[in-house]
């Protein structure tokens, strides 16, 4: 069965979800909070990678390697590194991620849900200082959104997010060229499983000019994201903000019960109540997760985390605070 219904209201009403709703409670509940924590200037939270070459300098322990001019630094057999200076503008482009997994949660939160509200949350905090923010969804097609500017921009990203994704797509991977509701798909390696390449790969074509690119995904993914994320973060400036819900590496102690992976379709009977059981879901979520962690750091980034049952405030400021502690 898909999970994945029409998103509603959270706290029990069965309204659907509307994209004006989804903005108007977002900046009630979240933005005019951050707008206290962060007194306006939300170039602290995700500071924009439009920028011009000014000057070429020797390189200098804690320089960003991404900056090393790799033909001079062969000239002269020395690490040189070049200067930027940011543009008061830049382009966003959020690489979002639908599939079948994205719908694991509780009934009024699930993952899906948070990525909608992350999604709208920066794309409105950062068209708001001028930035042009365009979208990638990615769930069994990539649906393209062009980059554009003002409220109604980011309606149109929170709208396509609120709609139902296809049910029971045949494939989890595609291609698309860059303009909107434009895809075709093709077979993924693994029948039924998501593959997060194909998101990263478009992403590369989507983004001409250095960009902020803003990847929101549970990260469960067949192998071989890694390399199209490394290329990426070499041009661009790169957040990767992986939403995932406690329940995942936490079952709770309930019985017997039917657990089903939303990918594939594939059906399991476990006992929850069995303590060995547990624990060994624990130590693999564990290592799943620092395995994945240490991809993303070898490809030149980091994974920030938001579950489902995390303020989404602190969450956003959280993010900032680390970006800004290593001078992103």
């Amino acid at each position: 069965m898909d999970r994945r219904a029409t998103l509603t209201e959270p706290g029990g009403t069965a309204s659907p979800l509307t994209a004006e709703r989804l903005l108007r409670r977002l900046e009630w509940r979240v933005i005019r909070r951050l707008d206290g924590r962060l007194q306006g200037d939300y170039r602290t939270l995700f500071r924009g990678s439009g920028v011009d070459f000014t000057d070429l300098r020797e390189y200098a322990p804690g320089d960003d390697l991404r900056h090393i001019d790799w033909n001079v630094t062969a000239r002269m057999d020395t690490p040189y590194v070049r200067e930027y200076i940011e543009d008061r503008e830049v382009t966003c482009w959020l690489l979002l991620d639908r599939t079948a997994s994205m719908g694991f949660g509780p009934v009024d939160r699930q993952k899906s849900l948070v990525l909608a509200e992350v999604a709208t949350t920066l794309a409105h905090v950062l068209s708001r200082g001028g930035n042009r923010i365009g979208a990638a969804l990615f769930d069994g097609t990539i649906e393209t959104i062009p980059p554009g500017q003002g409220r109604n921009q980011v309606l149109r990203i929170a709208q396509a997010l609120l709609r139902p994704p296809p049910a029971a797509p045949v494939s989890r991977t595609g291609r698309t060229g860059r303009r909107w509701g434009r895809s075709h798909t093709e077979e993924p390696a693994t029948p039924g499983t998501t593959d997060l390449s194909v998101l990263l790969r478009a992403a590369l074509g989507l983004a001409r000019r250095r960009s902020l690119l803003v990847i929101v995904s549970d990260f469960i993914t067949q192998p071989g994201w890694e390399k199209h994320l490394s290329l990426l973060a070499r041009g661009h400036d790169v957040v990767a903000i992986q939403v995932v819900d406690p329940r995942e590496s936490e079952l709770p102690a309930v019985g017997m019960v039917y657990v089903e992976d939303s990918e594939t379709g594939e059906q399991i009977f476990v006992d929850t109540d069995d303590p060995v059981f547990r624990e060994r879901l624990g130590v693999l979520a564990a290592e799943r997760q620092e395995s994945l962690q240490a991809a993303a750091r070898k490809a030149g980034t980091l994974i920030h985390t938001v579950a489902t049952d995390d303020d989404l405030v602190r969450a956003l400021a959280r993010i900032s605070a680390l970006r800004r502690s290593q001078g992103r």
